[in-house]
This record gives structure tokens, sequence and C-alpha cells, in this order.
């Protein structure tokens, strides 16, 4: 039989061809199959992979937009690109010498250990003293909580305060975290919108128009991240008028450089303050921050300190006291000096290029420019100005709806580095206009 195929094949050549052709449609059919087993086995996975729980609450979570800019610089300086970094909001200073003895110190003497879960007593003691001379309130050293960090005490204060559904109000512009940490309490975040025009100050009647039965809490951020402001006495008054807790996250005072940093229990005890060490004392690898609250909320505040963080690190405790001395303060008035003079340098450069600064910063370490100018995808233009200029910045949705059009500046970086990374900006928007 296999000899009178070969024949069949040797005496007409041309029917291996027709032979083989006749398998054609056979094969095309078991391509076909093949190609949709591998769209099926495709499906399967992500069908799979969409079958693992994840909270919707944290899929409601956007990314933090600054972190994302950071970390494709990070990956072009692996590269050998140097970056000018005017994205992030870190001081580039490194924490006062006392602050850092005292941290050896604890560690060589074996203050390694857990402290109090409310945080070390001669540490509250100390951040009441401050409270005290800095704003002349009252605070009892039992109401406070030291945190690892202000995040915590952020999460904390809105655990305590919303039910699931319950609302707070915060800013647009702001700081984006507040609505996830929000989302995080399975809290709905409701925003009111600032505008530039009237210097990025809240509003009190657009807040009033939001308030109901369900709102738990009004954020309050001075001075302002993104935009430098600071909230007036007359807002504060009327905020404190509304009767609904506010959280006034206080984190930037001490670097202020027109005005006066005023705390929101100057005018409420009704009040979660939110503060720490990172920003005043450069202290931001501490992870030292603090929590003000009213009495009633105390003994909750230690049950979800003590279950989801046990006590702040003991060591940097012991620097957070050292930061609150007369040594540490000479250093504090030294920074921001350092800090004026390039937020002043960093203001007329951007005007200079054709940014609109509405309110210039009375403090914090940012400046919120409008470039819409340059363009209307703020998101867009920073990256594209990290991958050809190798400059990072923020760009101003990340601060929400209201900061589209905007991009943040800050400059907490060396006057040298400043000028070298504006002069690269300088450069590229030649090829905007």
């Amino acid at each position: 039989m296999f000899c009178k195929y070969m024949y069949f094949f040797y005496e007409k050549p041309t029917n291996v061809f027709i032979y083989i052709t006749s398998f054609l449609p056979l094969l095309n059919e078991i391509v076909y199959f093949y190609f949709c087993l591998n769209i099926f086995l495709l499906f399967l996975h992500f069908k799979n992979d969409r079958n693992i729980m994840i909270n919707s609450a944290v899929e409601n979570m956007t990314s933090f937009i600054v972190m994302d800019v950071l970390e494709k610089a990070q990956e072009m300086e692996k590269r050998g690109v140097h970056i000018v970094h005017l994205e992030v909001g870190e001081p580039d200073f490194d924490a006062p010498d006392c602050v850092i003895n005292a941290c050896i110190e604890a560690h060589t003497t074996g203050k390694t250990h857990y402290t109090h879960s409310l945080g070390n007593a001669e540490l509250r003691k100390s951040i009441a003293q401050f409270y005290k001379s800095e704003y002349n309130v009252t605070v009892d050293p039992n109401c406070i909580v030291v945190t690892s960090g202000s995040s915590p005490a952020i999460l904390m204060a809105l655990m305590c305060l919303c039910e699931k559904d319950g609302e707070v109000i915060m800013s647009n512009p702001g700081y984006p975290c507040y609505r996830n940490f929000a989302l995080a309490c399975n809290a709905v975040p409701v925003t009111v919108n600032l505008s530039p025009e009237n210097g990025f100050q809240y509003n009190v009647e657009e807040i009033k128009k939001v308030i109901n039965s369900k709102t738990r809490a009004i954020f309050v951020n001075s001075p302002m991240n993104p935009t430098g402001a600071l909230v007036s006495d007359k807002v504060f008054s009327e905020l404190a008028d509304l009767n609904i807790p506010i959280i006034s996250d206080e984190i930037y005072h001490g670097l202020v450089y027109n005005g006066t940093a005023k705390s929101v229990l100057e005018f409420t005890d009704n009040a979660f303050v939110i503060n720490g060490f990172s920003k005043r004392f450069a202290m931001t690898g501490l992870r030292l921050g603090y929590l003000i609250a009213p009495p009633a909320y105390m003994r909750s505040l230690q049950i979800l300190q003590q279950n989801l963080f046990i006590c702040a690190p003991s060591t940097a405790q012991m620097g957070g006291i050292s930061a609150l001395t007369d040594e540490a303060n000479e250093f504090v008035i030294a920074m921001r000096n350092t800090y004026n003079e390039r937020r002043l340098y960093m203001i007329d450069r951007l005007r200079n290029m054709g940014f609109v600064i509405h309110t210039e910063p009375q403090g914090a370490f940012y400046i919120f420019c409008d470039a819409r100018r340059f363009t209307t995808d703020s998101y867009k233009f920073a990256f594209d100005v990290l991958e050809k200029a190798h400059v990072g910045i923020t760009p101003g949705v990340d601060f929400g709806t209201q900061g589209e059009g905007f991009v943040r500046f800050s400059y907490a970086n060396s006057l040298e580095n400043i000028k070298e990374g504006l002069d690269r900006l300088e450069e590229y928007l030649k090829f905007k206009i």
C-alpha cells in the first residue's frame, strides 16, 4: 500500500500539492479552534482575577499622582538621567542636630520599647505647652494621641466620626489623600470648590449648601496644600458656628511667610487637630505626628491606637521632645528664611515664564500656578515636562477637578537646583508657546 502511494506521487508530483491542500480547511479549523481556546483561557484568567474580593472602597481610591511622578522620575534616574525634583513635598533639610542626638541617645540607652499607647507622657506635656505658647490655648495632655506621622491621626479621627455613608466635607482643590481616607472609613467625600479669584479661601456659604443630616466633619487645611493659602479668622469663626466637628490639618504651621497661622482651637473645642514634626522640623522619615481631640473621643481613639498601631516609635518620640525646645526653634527660623528666599525667587521666575499665580503662597513650600496658557491637561503636561525637560512637577488634577489646568511647584529644594530646573522648564516652554 505504501509503495502504491509513493508511485502515485512519483508519477504525478502535482498530486502531492493537491493532497496536502486538501487538508488546509481542516488545518484552518484547528488553528481557529486553538485561537478560540486561548481566548477562552485568557477570559477565565481575568474572570478569576475579578473574583478576588477587594473592598469596593479601596477600588474607588485614586493613586497619589505626585508619587506616580516621583516614581517615574526615579526610574529615569536609574537610567542615568538627572532629574530636578520640584514635585515632592518633603523638606530638603536634615532634622535638627538636637533631634538626631536625642534619637541616638534613645537607641544607645535602650529606650526602644513600647510607650504608652497615647504616647510618651513627657512628649504629650511638651505638645500641650507648645500649643499654649504658640496659640494661647489650653490643651490637656490626656487629649493628645502621639501617632506614627499625621496620616494615622487623620485615619483615626475619621474612624471615630464616620458611620457608613457619613459625609465628610473637603475642599477642591485640596490634599488628595483626604478623599481616600474618607473612603477607607466607608464615608462619602463631599467637595466644595475653591476659586483662584477668591484666593482659594473656603466659602462658608457654599459649605452650608452641602451640609445635611449625614455630615460628620469638615476638613480644613491651613496653610493649604497645594495653594499655600492661610485660612482667615473670619472663615474659622464661621466654620466654628456651624457646630460640626472640624478636622484641622495644621502640619505646615511654622512655615509661614506672610500673616499668622491660627489653630482651630482658638475658635472652637469641637475640633480634631492634626499636626506633626515632619514639615516644621524636617523629620519626615522619623514618622511622628499627633492628634488633639475632644475628651469624649479619647478612649475610642486610644482603643484604635492600641489595635492598629500600638504606639508611635519610641526613639522618634524622644526626638520629638527635643524638637519642641529653643534649640530646634532656631533651626526652624533659619529653615523658614531659606524657604522664603526660594519662594520669592520662584514666584518671580514663574511669572516671567508665563505662569499665572493668582494668590502668592503665604505658607508651606508650594506654588500653585495657572498653566492654562500652556495646557488643558495638567497630567499629560507634567509627565511631558518630566520626559523632555527632566523636571518633576505635580499636575493640578492630583488635587481635584478644580486643579485642572494648574501645576504645583515645590521649593523644598536648593536654590541652585531650583534655578537649574526652571532654566530647563523655560527652554521646554519655548516650544509650547
